[in-house]
């Protein structure tokens, strides 16, 4: 089976899953698939799929992994206690083969019983597919590629580079990623001295001694929508509801959900003092650090103090130009995902598992990216830009 353990999936999932537990136990959601790659024909795996599935939802947490979630600072008690009796449950999630090929994929349930199923779907259905359409994969061509990445990152002038793992959801298998993070330990070398930060996946943080990574994603964002009192102050209630959980830790925001002009908006000077950081995944990178630079400085608070994340399609020379452009200027870290874990000659699957509902009510996020939003309901998005001054994709700013 491809998922073996529960902690084979991304950190944020689990300090979401706890912001949930204490503070949104009732809500009600559902996730709906997309392969935005155009001509992939999944429905021919769905029985494989459907097997790897059944198999997660059979899975423990094990002794061994609750207690080393609960050596981590900022995870509760009460939390851990929660995660030794659960499990994943299959009447939660539905996929069928669909006549053109591809493969309906909905998740529909409690938010606190189905939040796990993301990331190690993804990477069952990744998996699935490559071993099929490539039963003997070209390893030799993957690790001359990933010796290339790291050998441009080996530079004195590089240093103080530092990268992460965020590939889990998009690898191109489970012991693939894991040959990439032995090697990029090994290379880069980690801890205080090192230029390879860590991980995103939980499990593999446990099993090599890596740092893991994460605070929050866009579903978080999203589902308060739903959850708060006023639509409009949805992102303002999403950032204090975090605060309120973890007390100054985790402090990194995600700034596109909608947009970085909203983003900036309700970023004020109380949340640029709060949050050690901001996370960017849409839109032009360059153009977003440096706004966010000016965002900090016009609220005095020096940006040199502050963690910008970079995690959006990253690939190692756009790491190094993005890192040439504002070292000095503020701390830096890099998210590095598809183009780490799933590099080897083939295409790779530009998949993903989104929140489109919460307690009955449409959600959406209208990120910088605008082939990376994700709503089945037309009129909600109309409806959120105006309430968020958002311009319709094309249209003018000054509107």
């Amino acid at each position: 089976m491809i998922i073996t353990s529960l902690l084979d999936t991304d950190l944020y999932k689990f300090t979401m899953m706890q912001a949930v537990l204490h503070q949104f136990p009732g809500a009600q959601v559902e996730y709906r698939f997309k392969c935005r790659n155009p001509g992939v024909r999944l429905a021919p795996f769905v029985a494989e799929i459907q097997e790897e599935i059944r198999s997660l939802c059979q899975l423990q947490f094990q002794p061994v992994e609750l207690d080393w979630l609960r050596s981590l600072r900022f995870i509760k008690s009460d939390f851990v206690d929660f995660l030794g009796l659960f499990r994943l449950n299959e009447k939660y999630i539905q996929v069928e083969a669909m006549p053109n090929g591809e493969i309906d994929l909905t998740i529909r349930g409690p938010w606190l019983h189905t939040i796990l199923f993301e990331i190690p779907v993804l990477a069952i259905i990744n998996e699935v597919y490559f071993r099929n359409i490539q039963p003997v994969p070209d390893t030799p061509e993957g690790r001359q590629r990933l010796e290339r990445k790291l050998a441009q990152l080996l530079t004195e002038d590089l240093s103080a580079l530092k990268i992460a793992d965020y590939g889990t959801r998009r690898r191109f298998s489970k012991s693939w990623h894991e040959e990439v993070l032995r090697v990029s330990m090994a290379r880069l070398g980690t801890g205080l001295s090192g230029q390879f930060a860590g991980t995103s996946n939980a499990l593999f943080a446990m099993k090599l001694g890596l740092t893991p990574l994460g605070t929050m994603a866009h579903e978080y964002l999203q589902a308060c929508q739903a959850l708060g009192p006023r639509l409009r102050d949805s992102q303002i209630y999403a950032l204090e509801t975090w605060a309120r959980e973890y007390r100054g830790d985790l402090g990194i925001a995600l700034s596109d959900v909608y947009g970085v002009d909203a983003f900036l908006r309700d970023f004020d000077m109380y949340f640029c003092k709060l949050f050690d950081g901001a996370r960017h995944d849409s839109g032009d990178p360059f153009t977003w650090g440096e706004r966010m630079i000016e965002h900090y400085q016009n609220n005095r608070v020096d940006p040199r103090t502050k963690i910008l994340i970079f995690s959006d399609g990253l690939t190692v020379p756009r790491i190094i130009e993005l890192y040439e452009r504002f070292r000095g200027r503020c701390q830096l870290a890099f998210g590095i995902g598809t183009n780490l874990t799933n590099d080897l000659g083939y295409e790779p699957l530009q998949i993903v598992i989104k929140m489109i509902r919460c307690n009955g009510q449409p959600v959406a996020k209208l990120s910088d990216t605008p082939s990376k939003n994700m709503c089945d309901d037309e009129n909600y998005l109309t409806y959120l830009r105006q309430v968020f001054s958002i311009p319709a994709p094309g249209a003018s700013h000054s509107v």
